[in-house]
């Protein structure tokens, strides 16, 4: 019998049906993988299995016996443990005080009742070393977690759901912003965890990563199950044909492309954030017609600012930015969009599109003021309405309904308008923050395509990810940020995984090999 059992589970909002008779069981020291398109119904999913949201139909068993949780409280007593996306941490407190957040009385049942309201910090910070220690994830339970790297606070994060006495552990998209060398150590504390019987639930988009550390996976598809199968028994590719119901090319072609001059130059440029603490320092690099320049680095490094201050958004400390020679470092944004500057930004949705808005107008934002879609101080919605529907066509936006409005789209259709906006104005150089974040295999298929294209008609393209993998398919050279430095550019034919994960880090020793 399985461990955890999910049986017929349906959840349903305002007539829309997010899950319909799942099916899932999960074996005691096992990984299970949990694969699907954006809107397959999976964090649904995870959020009955969570007590976030109960069930209207379908049961939910621990060990045989039946679940009812009202509430997440209630899953976590269960032994229910949850490591998200966005690590749920107060950066301001130790790592033994978070760990212990709102069980100090329940796990100091020993102390007299009187003092059991006093927070006994020495005996919290020695229970999360021991048992940080037997489960093989040493941690320092005095070290503030606002100064912790990303893999060790999600490993915070695991030993808080263990401290919890979680039985079922799941981890959502866990190695997102993870490097390849802190990928590898989440693994291995993954097996560790299966050895000592504590099955996983791993959820990703990731299908190698799937591969490497799953024994079995479910896939998920308009809110249903539609396939469970020993991961050994299935390619990559197979994965993603029943992800999205056809042929995905998960390795993007890239053509050959005479590369030309430099487009974007960008010379000791610094910048702060918004509370003057410098995050960007002395970066230089160029980006040359007919080529995609990746900018990989963990996040936090520097890259939102960098691209703030390229796309006029932030102002510099110093340095410069020339665009074909002109220095644009005293334009605003609007006058840089002119010159030929396109912006995919991260926040699709705070940044990209105003989501109260029908498609149509979304898509005419940038040429608002321009024939033929206004004459004279009046818009002629006409023309942008026949603009909106090509568009649409040509970037297989679904559903295509121009006067739909954008905030009803799927994140990858969200990202597929701005894209369309972005590229149809042939620009001399497209800005693409985070183009795929949250995107499933047929809509990331997609987006590369498209930035390909954009490559293959000679545009210039300045890629900033946090997806190893996207970098390393699409870019012709790689920047990497550490500190707000560029710490390595490189050739991709020349770079590893390992090169890249190290750079990163800051213990990149070839500092001298950026060209």
């Amino acid at each position: 019998m399985a461990l955890l059992e999910i049986r017929g589970l349906c959840k349903s909002f305002a007539h829309v049906v997010a899950n319909a008779d799942v099916y899932l069981d999960v074996e005691a020291g096992t990984t299970h993988a949990i694969l699907g398109e954006n809107g397959a119904g999976k964090s649904t999913l995870i959020k009955m299995i969570s007590g976030l949201y109960r069930p209207d139909s379908g049961e939910i068993a621990l060990d045989g016996a039946v679940q009812h949780f009202a509430s997440p409280r209630d899953a976590i007593l269960a032994g229910i443990g949850v490591v998200h996306q966005h690590f749920m941490l107060i950066p301001a407190m130790t790592v033994a005080e978070n760990i212990v957040l709102g069980t100090e009385r329940q796990r100091d049942a020993a102390t007299p009742r009187q003092s059991r309201l006093l927070f006994n910090r020495k005996r919290a910070a020695a229970s999360v070393q021991e048992l940080s220690e037997s489960l093989g994830l040493p941690i320092d339970p005095w070290a503030r977690v606002e100064t912790l790297s990303v893999g060790m606070q999600q490993r915070v994060e695991i030993v808080k759901a263990l401290y919890r006495r979680a039985r079922v552990l799941i981890l959502d998209e866990p190695t997102a912003v993870l490097t390849p060398q802190e990928t590898e150590e989440l693994f291995a504390v993954i097996r560790k965890l299966n050895q000592d019987g504590i099955p996983v639930i791993f959820i990703s988009h990731k299908l190698d990563e799937v591969r490497a550390i799953a024994s079995t996976v479910t896939v998920m598809r308009a809110g249903k199950t539609v396939r469970t199968a020993p991961v050994a028994d299935a390619t990559a590719a197979q994965l993603a044909n029943w992800m999205v119901g056809r042929d995905v090319i998960l390795q993007s072609r890239k053509e050959e492309v005479a590369v030309g001059d430099s487009v974007l130059e960008v010379k000791n440029l610094s910048a702060s954030d918004d509370r003057k603490t410098e995050k960007v320092r002395g970066v230089s690099f160029s980006v040359r017609r007919g080529e995609i320049f990746g900018v990989a680095g963990i996040d936090g490094n520097g890259q939102t600012e960098l691209v703030e201050a390229i796309v006029g958004l932030r102002k510099v400390n110093g340095g410069s930015v020339h665009l074909l020679d002109r220095d644009i470092g005293h334009m605003s944004v609007g006058e840089r969009i002119a010159r030929g500057i396109a912006y995919v930004p991260q926040d699709r949705q705070q940044d990209g599109l105003i989501l109260s808005f029908s498609i149509a107008e979304n898509l005419q934002l940038r040429e608002v003021s321009k024939a033929p879609f206004s004459r004279r101080g009046w818009l002629t919605r006409a023309a942008a309405r026949k603009r909106a529907q090509q568009l649409v066509e040509e970037f297989d936006v679904r559903p295509p309904v121009i006067d739909a409005s954008a905030g009803s789209l799927s994140g990858g259709n969200q990202q597929k308008v701005i894209l369309a906006r972005e590229m149809s104005r042939n620009p001399e150089l497209l800005v693409a923050v985070q183009p795929t974040r949250g995107l499933d295999v047929g809509a990331i298929e997609g987006i590369h395509r498209y930035l390909l294209q954009l490559r293959a008609e000679g545009r210039s393209i300045l890629l900033v990810s946090l997806e190893l993998d996207e970098i390393l398919s699409l870019a012709d050279r790689i920047g990497v940020m550490h500190a707000g430095e560029m710490v390595a550019v490189m050739d991709n034919q020349n770079v590893t995984r390992e090169s890249l994960g190290l750079a990163m880090t800051g213990k990149w020793s070839e500092k001298e090999a950026i060209s």
